[in-house]
């Protein structure tokens, strides 16, 4: 399937020589578990990627695992800052430029956001993230993820 233009995310990775598959499927698709069903994957290998703000504190983008959510309170005790929470759809729209299903952290590298992967992707090999744009997500490895973003692992994910 024609994926059109790369993506900043793509571009990304080429300029780092990271290779990746690019995974396409609907664009009404919307959810990590939308993700997993329509692209054939482990629902725990699809990761999703919230933006989370805070008094005090720049935004941060925070890579869960599909079949997890985030554990607001572990985050704060991570980044020691007070108070955290997810940034409405609104505001995670503005402050990524990117849609909701469609924000990557990959996409954003030149932009002034901590980055955070919750500690279960450490046992995977690859990994399956947002390629900044609805429909379109890449598989890489996660070495290789952390690597581009600057991610830091974190234990912030709850069943």
């Amino acid at each position: 399937m024609s994926t059109g233009a790369k993506t900043n995310a793509m571009r990304s990775l080429d300029a780092r020589g990271i290779a990746y598959e690019v995974v396409s499927f609907s664009p009404d698709v919307r959810t990590a578990e939308g993700v997993a069903a329509a692209a054939g994957f482990p629902l725990d290998e699809v990761y999703k990627t919230l933006v989370v703000v805070g008094d005090g504190h720049r935004p941060v983008l925070v890579m869960v695992p599909g079949d997890r959510e985030l554990d607001l309170k572990a985050l704060s005790r991570a980044l020691g800052a007070k108070r955290l929470a997810l940034a409405s759809r609104g505001d995670a729209e503005r402050l990524t430029g990117l849609q909701l299903g469609g924000i990557s952290a990959l996409a954003l590298t030149d932009q002034p956001f901590d980055v955070a992967i919750d500690c279960s992707a450490q046992r995977l090999n690859r990994i399956v993230v947002s390629a900044g744009r609805r429909g379109l997500n890449l598989r890489l490895c996660v070495a290789e993820l952390v690597r581009a973003t600057g991610a830091r692992w974190l234990d912030v994910a709850a069943r």
